[in-house]
């Protein structure tokens, strides 16, 4: 399944309306928000039609789960929108994560808990945004915001240190146009990104991991940072997006890639945008001067042309280099 869906469900008393876009969504905050709701009237939907005075616009079809029939919903669906809240035991676990990946479905899960099994992106975790309460004759709008929001890096200082989630090719690029003044350190995984921070004395650090996949790392990341200012966070889609993003490999076809992900990676084929963007770029620099591992990285991308291509992508950063 690939694309970006428009969906209004609603009655007489509640409208939600959002957009979809990734096999994973990830809707937090707390009791009270109107998470449950939104999953009972897709469930008196599912259950009761048009008899239940719900009604569902969207191009594709929007399915619940619950504990007794998780599996057998996700087995027998292909290109759906299932929903599920936090009252579904099965989303933490590693067999429910094993079905997603499997599955062609795109999955919109209500849950206040981390998920650290799914690899979801930073830009796909919402709360839901009321426009107010009216009286019961009216309607309440409900519409998605984004959770995570990140401020300017103008007027921050140098990091003294800059540290990098992965020990493969992006590491390297990063280590590789850091100054002699910075250390530059993996994480050695994004599970290994908050221990580092906790452990080190100077907090004037820029963290830098592949945004595509760090959605079950925020919640505790975010709330460390804001009582530590000085810690820069950095979350690009991944460094094959950053790669992609500079031009370096021409074409419209890949600018097209890059701005609309959305319409070409299948949720079939790729569990995260991480995976595609690795995907496209090997596939598309194998037998050329660019041709990229992920494991090492090529030092042409380190040369003075590559390098300014790559650091123009990454500007907004610039300064903390």
């Amino acid at each position: 399944m690939r694309g970006k869906y428009h969906i209004i469900i609603q009655n007489s008393r509640i409208k939600f309306e959002f957009d979809i876009k990734r096999n994973i969504t990830v809707i937090r905050g707390d009791s009270a928000t109107g998470k449950t709701t939104l999953i009972s009237l897709l469930d008196m939907y599912e259950r009761m039609g048009e008899e239940s005075g719900v009604s569902i616009s969207c191009e594709k079809k929007c399915r619940t789960i619950n504990n007794a029939n998780w599996e057998t919903v996700i087995d027998s669906s292909s290109d759906c929108i299932i929903f599920a809240d936090e009252d579904v035991k099965a989303i933490k676990s590693d067999e429910f994560a094993v079905k997603v990946k499997e599955s062609g479905n795109y999955f919109v899960l209500v849950t206040r808990e981390n998920l650290h099994n799914l690899p979801y992106s930073v830009e796909e975790v919402y709360g839901i945004h009321s426009s107010g309460k009216y009286m019961d004759i009216r309607q309440t709008y409900n519409s998605f915001y984004r959770l995570y929001e990140f401020g300017e890096y103008t007027d921050r200082k140098k990091a003294s240190t800059i540290v990098v989630e992965d020990t493969n090719s992006g590491y390297d690029f990063f280590k590789g146009i850091s100054s002699d003044e910075t250390e530059c350190i993996s994480a050695g995984g994004k599970a290994g990104i908050k221990g580092i921070l906790k452990n080190k004395t100077d907090k004037n650090i820029l963290v830098i991991a592949d945004g595509a996949a760090f959605g079950s790392q925020m919640a505790e990341i975010y709330l460390y940072i804001q009582s530590n200012p000085e810690i820069s966070l950095y979350l690009p889609e991944s460094f094959e997006w950053i790669i992609l993003s500079s031009g370096l490999i021409d074409g419209n076809r890949i600018k097209d890639m890059v701005q609309n992900t959305e319409n070409y990676a299948d949720s079939a084929d790729y569990f995260s945008w991480e995976q595609f963007y690795t995907k496209i770029l090997v596939t598309e620099t194998q037998g050329t001067v660019y041709r990229y591992s992920k494991q090492k990285l090529n030092e042409v991308y380190l040369n003075e042309k590559e390098k300014n291509a790559l650091l123009k992508v990454i500007e907004v950063i610039k300064g903390l280099i």
